[in-house]
């Protein structure tokens, strides 16, 4: 039998854990989700012990364990930087290498105590990391890898080949030229939190027109037709200090950065568009020399910028590849399963094994909860429920869905990755108008110009979008179809200072509550091998109204990680306007819960981004 393998991210953003034994991944989350920290970076502890426990193995038995990042690369390219930027930079190099020197000391320590022994610590490069977890998990023998992210050691972004159980980068860009750390100053710039906002800039970015394409070329960018790229670093501050941007970043869009909360000016939304176009320019740049110089008819994907469902989406549409595979938890995280991939079939010679579809198994990778426990949880809270087993269940979460109500689910293993992909999610009805303002301001408690994605069942996909494929990681955005829009002006917003709000609660199609104001949508696409329930579910919803999507969006709030636990389940849903909470075999509804009482000052006790 194959050995088990662990491999661990941690000390930068989003630290998880994985377990795989040969090329079946066992298990994976982060550690978010069980410190209730939002991207947390601590050593993963809780993460590995979740691992452990569900692979049923005992810390001895596993004979490496893998990091996803080697730290003497990064401590070697902290260094040269400062060399190339001194005497400035002083405070942001002694911080970084503080970072780094105890974070490498810390590892062994805490993985030690963690696994009451020593165990063989192998170190994967960064991007390698990346590529691994991209080509192994993916449904080819053979294909292109493209990672794309802020920076690893030395590498911003690769162009590999896998083949088997081989990878190799064959291209790759240095530091500091990286496109993620240009969306990233740009999303620092616009008011929203570096390493987590990226995504609002994302969504911001159809609300605008992209007039600053040409200044961003001329000014911060000098792209290739191969796809690479070099910064002009006179208009960035992070080589040698703990901001992204400059006076003279600054100025050339117009003045200081946006704090954040405060109102978003028509120009940050034409920075987000422009800076949105600049991305898909290079991605299909890149995807296309990937083409060219691999052979491959295959593409995977991972890194940061791989979150990016707009840019891939384009990808897609440009029929470049005839695949593309793009793994879920794309970040940092996916790096702790890249990595033990890497460590199990390159490190310790494992052959690799791969079928029709992919083997992330849905990314559901993280804990469930029994029906004993979940009932153990509802006594202590005093809840009332009542057990409704399915098919009954499902019928009735449909009908609530149908008329109006929003319901959250905790039905299965945990998604790994940053989406909620059906077992920790928030669904409603998509064509409802005022649905996404409804969840966004009093449910969700986020800004309302934010979109939702909505979950379609896979074999219906193309009655909604123009889309062929699969999307089963919500990582790729569809234009809805023609005959589904209803005529939409966003002019009035632009011209005459409109209420967003007012603009939002338009009907754009008629799935207006998934509908973005440019008629895209981020769609996740639901195949019942992935998750039967949630794929059953819809099915029940399409026969009862004719649709065969509703809402998905992550069960958390503004400023939370996912909620993980029942008990996370029932507080998020009685601090919140959700109407029906699924755990399991179990129905809540909130109109017949007791007053809740809620010591906690939840609201601020998480971060906002």
């Amino acid at each position: 039998m194959n050995p088990h393998v662990l491999g661990l991210s941690a000390f930068y953003h989003d630290s998880a854990a994985a377990i795989v034994r040969g090329s079946e991944i066992i298990a994976a989350a982060q550690e978010e989700r069980f410190t209730r920290k939002r991207h947390d970076a601590s050593f993963p502890r809780n993460a590995i012990n979740y691992c452990l426990a569900e692979a049923f193995v005992d810390p001895p038995d596993i004979p490496v364990v893998a990091f996803y990042d080697n730290t003497a690369l990064t401590i070697d390219r902290t260094v040269r930087n400062f060399i190339t930027v001194a005497p400035a930079g002083e405070g942001a190099f002694v911080k970084a290498m503080s970072e780094l020197l105890g974070g490498k000391l810390a590892l062994r320590r805490e993985l030690k105590q963690t696994l009451g022994a020593e165990r063989p610590l192998w170190f994967v490069d960064h991007h390698i990391s990346h590529a691994a977890s991209a080509f192994y998990p993916s449904p080819y023998r053979r294909a292109a890898i493209l990672t794309i992210d802020g920076v690893g050691e030395h590498a911003t972004l690769t162009i590999g080949h896998g083949e088997g159980t081989k990878i190799e980068l064959i291209r790759e860009l240095n530091y500091p030229h990286s496109l993620g750390l240009l969306y990233s100053a740009v999303t620092g710039y616009c008011g929203f939190k570096i390493n987590s906002g990226e995504y609002k800039l994302m969504g911001l970015a159809p609300y605008g027109e992209p007039r600053f394409v040409r200044t961003i070329e001329d000014n911060l960018i000098d792209i290739r037709d191969d796809g690479s790229f070099a910064l002009n670093m006179d208009y960035f501050a992070f080589p040698y200090a703990n901001v992204m941007t400059n006076e003279r970043f600054h100025d050339l869009f117009g003045g200081p950065p946006r704090q954040p909360e405060t109102r978003i000016e028509i120009r940050h939304m034409d920075l987000a568009a422009s800076i949105q176009a600049v991305t898909e320019n290079v991605m299909l740049r890149l995807a296309r020399h990937a083409r060219k110089i691999t052979g491959e008819k295959n593409l995977t994907m991972a890194g940061g910028v791989a979150l990016n469902c707009v840019a891939n989406g384009k990808v897609h549409r440009e029929k470049i590849f005839e695949g593309i595979w793009i793994q879920p938890a794309a970040g940092d995280a996916g790096g702790s399963l890249g990595a033990a991939l890497y460590a199990t079939h390159v490190g310790l010679g494992i052959e690799r094994t791969s079928g029709v579809r992919d083997s992330q198994k849905g990314s559901n990778l993280g804990p469930r909860y029994s029906s004993d426990e979940i009932l153990s949880t509802l006594d202590r809270m005093k809840a009332v429920y009542e057990r409704v087993d399915t098919p009954a269940q499902t019928e009735r979460v449909a009908r609530a869905i149908a008329d109006g109500m929003v319901v959250g689910l905790l039905k299965g293993r945990m998604e790994f990755g940053p989406r909620a992909l059906g077992a920790r999610s928030i669904v409603a009805d998509p064509r409802r108008p005022d649905m996404q303002a409804t969840m966004n301001l009093k449910i969700k408690y986020r800004e309302s110009f934010r979109p939702f994605a909505p979950a379609v069942l896979h074999e219906r996909v193309a009655e909604l979008f123009d889309f062929e494929g699969d999307s089963p990681y919500m990582l790729m955005t569809a234009p809805v179809r023609k005959e589904l829009r209803r005529d939409f002006s966003w002019d009035s917003f632009r011209t005459q200072g409109a209420d967003m709000l007012e603009v939002i609660n338009k009907p754009r199609s008629t799935i207006p509550a998934v509908t973005h104001v440019d008629h895209s949508a981020r769609s996740q696409t639901v195949h019942p091998d992935d998750n039967g329930d949630f794929h059953r579910l819809l099915t029940a919803f399409h026969r009862l109204t004719g649709c065969p999507a509703v809402i998905n969006t992550s069960f958390n709030v503004r400023g939370e990680p996912i909620v993980n636990t029942p008990e996370e389940a029932y507080r998020c849903f009685m601090r919140t306007e959700i109407d029906l909470l699924v755990l399991e075999d179990f129905l809540l509804w909130k109109k017949d819960q007791p007053k809740f009482e809620d010591s906690d000052d939840w609201r601020n006790k998480f971060e906002l981004d």
